[in-house]
This record gives C-alpha cells, sequence and structure tokens, in this order.
C-alpha cells in the first residue's frame, strides 16, 4: 500500500502503525476527503457494511455507507459545515446484501498543521447485539401498551397484576393524557374478565341528559322515537369490565344510580320496572381532585369511597422526563410501519427542546408532536424545522403555550355559546352538550365575568 492510496493524514506516525492502530479498531472507521471520496477504511468497517476495503478507497462515502441519512440529513456533512462533532448517533444502514443494520456513528473533521480543513472521518458501532438486548429491556420497561422507565410507573406497572387479579373497583387519577384509558385496559387484560367486553363510557363527552340511558339503556316506549328497547354500556359489558372515564363530571342523579349498581349490583333501564343484575367490574378514571369535589359538596362521598378502594395515580409526562427520549423513538417506529417511511430518530437539536418542554397534553401531546413532525420529515432524521411552530427556536412565546392557546379557545367558545343564550347558563350548557356543573367549573377556571342578571325564566 502506498501513501497516495492512503492520504489520511498521519504525520506524526508511521504507515504501519497506522495500519496496525485502524486493524486493532472493534469499530469501524473510514475517512473522506474534501471530495466525499473514500480515503481510509479499515477492516471492522468493511465487515459492518460488507464492502470490502479494495472496493470502497476512492468510492463516494454514501455508495459504501448506505444509511437512512445520507441524502438528507448526512452527520459528516453537518459537522464538515459546522465544525461541530457528533457522538453516538443512532441509525440504520443497508449492508452490500440489503440488510438493515442498527449502527451508532460519531463524526469529526480532519484538519492540517495550518488548521485548514482536508476532510471528515466517521466511525461506526455495529449495534445488532445492543438493539436486541434493548428490545429485552424494553419488554422491562413496557406493561401492555404502556411504556415508562419511571419508577412511578414501574411501581404501578407491579401493581396492576395483583389489581386486576380482584373484582373491586379502581379508581384512576391523572392529568389529560396521561394514559388512564391504558391502565384500565390493561387491568382488564390482566384479570379473569379478560375474555369478556371491555367497554368505554366518557361521561364529560356525553350530554347528562343522554348519559343515563347511554349507561343503563331504555325499554321501548321510554320517550318520543324510542320503538324498541336498547341495551346500555352495562348490559353491552356484562361478565367484563366497564371503564368509565372522567367521572367527576358526572350529576348527582347519574351519581346515585352508579351507586346502587356498586351496592347491588343493580340497574334499571330508563322505562323500566324490572331491575336487571349486572355482572361488571367498575374501573373508573378522572383528572379532576374528588376530595375537593366531595368538600363541596359536587360529588357524593358514598360514591367516592365506593369507587376508591384501589387508586392509581399516574404522573405526569413533566415528571418522568426520562420517558421522553423512550416514548419518542417508540412512535417513531409505530409511525415508520404504519407509513412507510424511513425516519430513524430525532436530531440532537429535535430532542434537546423535547427535553425541554413541560407537556400540559402529557403523552397524548407529545405523541401528537411526532406524528406533525414525522409527517414533515421527507426521511432521516427529524429536525427542529419538522415539529410544531410552537416548539420551533425563535417563535416559542413563554406565555401563550399550548395549554394557553387552548384554555383561550375554549373561553372564547363558552362566551360565544352564552351571549347567544342571554346569559342564560342551564342553556347555554345544552348547547354545549355538558353538564351544568362542568360549565360552572370551566367558567370559575377560565375567569369568565358573568352580568348579574341572566336570561332564565322569572316565573
Amino acid at each position: 500500500m502506498t501513501r497516495s492510496s492512503y492520504p489520511c493524514p498521519t504525520p506524526a506516525l508511521s504507515e504501519e502503525w497506522f495500519e496496525a492502530i485502524l486493524r486493532s479498531l472493534n469499530d469501524g472507521v473510514f475517512c473522506i476527503n474534501e471530495d466525499w471520496r473514500i480515503t481510509c477504511y479499515n477492516p471492522a468497517a468493511a465487515a459492518i457494511t460488507g464492502v470490502p476495503r479494495e472496493e470502497a478507497l476512492g468510492r463516494h462515502c454514501r455508495e459504501v455507507f448506505r444509511s437512512n441519512i445520507c441524502e438528507k440529513a448526512c452527520a459528516l456533512r453537518y459537522t464538515m459545515e459546522t465544525d461541530k462533532p457528533i457522538s453516538n448517533m443512532a441509525i440504520t444502514m443497508v449492508n452490500s446484501k440489503g440488510n438493515k443494520v442498527p449502527v451508532s456513528i460519531s463524526t469529526a473533521i480532519l484538519k492540517d498543521k495550518q488548521g485548514r480543513i482536508v476532510g471528515g472521518v466517521e466511525t461506526i458501532r455495529d449495534l445488532s447485539l445492543v438493539e436486541q438486548l434493548r428490545k429485552e429491556l424494553d419488554a422491562r420497561h413496557s406493561f401492555e401498551d404502556i411504556l415508562s422507565k419511571s419508577p412511578k410507573m414501574q411501581h404501578i406497572f407491579d401493581m396492576i397484576p395483583t389489581i386486576a387479579e380482584s373484582d373491586s373497583t379502581v379508581l384512576i387519577t391523572g392529568e389529560s393524557g396521561t394514559g388512564k384509558g391504558l391502565v384500565a385496559r390493561a387491568i382488564h387484560n390482566q384479570s379473569p374478565r379478560l375474555d369478556h367486553p371491555f367497554v368505554t363510557v366518557n361521561c364529560g363527552a356525553i350530554p347528562d341528559t343522554l348519559l343515563e340511558s347511554e349507561l343503563f339503556g331504555y325499554k321501548a316506549g321510554a320517550f318520543t322515537n324510542a320503538r324498541r328497547d336498547k341495551p346500555g354500556r352495562f348490559a353491552r359489558a356484562e361478565g367484563g369490565t366497564i371503564f368509565l372515564d372522567e367521572i367527576g363530571d358526572v350529576s348527582p342523579a347519574i351519581q346515585a344510580k352508579l351507586l346502587r349498581v356498586l351496592q347491588d349490583k343493580v340497574f334499571e333501564p330508563l322505562g323500566g320496572v324490572q331491575s336487571i343484575r349486572a355482572d361488571v367490574r367498575i374501573i373508573a378514571a378522572t383528572n379532576r381532585i374528588l376530595r375537593d369535589l366531595v368538600k363541596e359538596g359536587r360529588f357524593r362521598t358514598d360514591l367516592y369511597y365506593r369507587i376508591n378502594v384501589f387508586r392509581l395515580e399516574l404522573p405526569p409526562l413533566r415528571e418522568r422526563m426520562e420517558d421522553v427520549p423512550y416514548l419518542v423513538n417508540h412512535f417513531i417506529a409505530k409511525l415508520a410501519v404504519l407509513k412507510g417511511k424511513d425516519i430513524s430518530g430525532v436530531s440532537p437539536e429535535g430532542l434537546g427542546i423535547l427535553m425541554k418542554h413541560d407537556y400540559p397534553g402529557n403523552v397524548r401531546e407529545l405523541e401528537n408532536i411526532i406524528e406533525h413532525s414525522f409527517v414533515l420529515c421527507p426521511g432521516g432524521l427529524i429536525q427542529t424545522n419538522h415539529m410544531p411552530k410552537e416548539l420551533q427556536p425563535g417563535l416559542t412565546s413563554p406565555k401563550r403555550d399550548t395549554l394557553h392557546l387552548v384554555n383561550e379557545y375554549e373561553k372564547e367558545l363558552i362566551l360565544d355559546a352564552l351571549r347567544k343564550n342571554r346569559w342564560n347558563r342551564l342553556q347555554t350548557a345544552r348547547e354545549l352538550g355538558i353538564h351544568k356543573t362542568t360549565l360552572f367549573r370551566k367558567i370559575r377556571k377560565l375567569g369568565i365575568d358573568l352580568p348579574k342578571k341572566d336570561g332564565r325564566s322569572r316565573k
């Protein structure tokens, strides 16, 4: 081998020493010149890529090292243009046989004695074994469809099998988007009721006038247009589990009927005269603090203690930020399969932004951010410009975060409905399809000022 065929800058080392060092490395190493042609290439690089050294030297690097970032987000180009090295970036490459190989890469610039850039160097580490071990470790950090490395969530994972074996009622608390529905499903799937239905009811999304018939069904003739019997969600969940989401939003009348189901295991359809036995396990969830509602007289004390036999409190994502990179990789991998797009991860800058966000919408918000970014990213790594504008550097206003914008929109929506109904809160609640107590709570929370007189009847 001659120096002309191996023009890596090695002034302090003899050619034999340099060759020996490269051969001794377990990681693949290749150098490129300013024309992006490969100038040095060790045996480990040949083993990982499947391309022999004699075929690799002199070729353009992307012809040998074929990865999902070569065209759109080349790591070595980034380093050459910014003078910023990259360390241990996990990506996927394709070897000479067409097989995908998980690797991590690190990059650096090569300079001569005068400090002029004469090329770049990249190291490649085969992560095939690491990836296999990672999948085994991921299995320990997941339960059903719930993923977390957080000690708090791991404690919940440990409790679920024991809770599932009993038939007691469970109350799951936590902010919106923390995965209460996933935990409820996991409890059902681990329980002896697994082969029977799992029925979900979003109590906060169904108007109070309809919720009773949705839960308990109705008999023919119970009201206008009720031409035949219709079973409710409790009947459909017979033998299985019913998940009552946002139970803190139900009215006192519905609370009384739910209490009877819990105490006596029976219910009556709307318009019915005979009680029906209910072999159903109840799991309830709320993003509200039920103890406060009990003190305010807006939630029955006896019902609270009936549903609070086992209580699982899910921490918000901001309290388990160690899960963000883990969840990001999971969402990207899932989207890659669903949409057939070759995206391997998020750039270091992008991940830095995600780690600084406080996630008022929790895991659901993170998933939406990744889906938005995935759609806009053409391939390779998700960059900051693919992310929602409110997260991009220089465009984010601390006072106008996602939660603030949602509250502003909700406030305007409620104000419009109140004005339309001459400030009559009951009519406004009906139009919005929410219970009046939910409307009152939102009015206080959003700081809506009401006139002293409203449009209610004075009869």
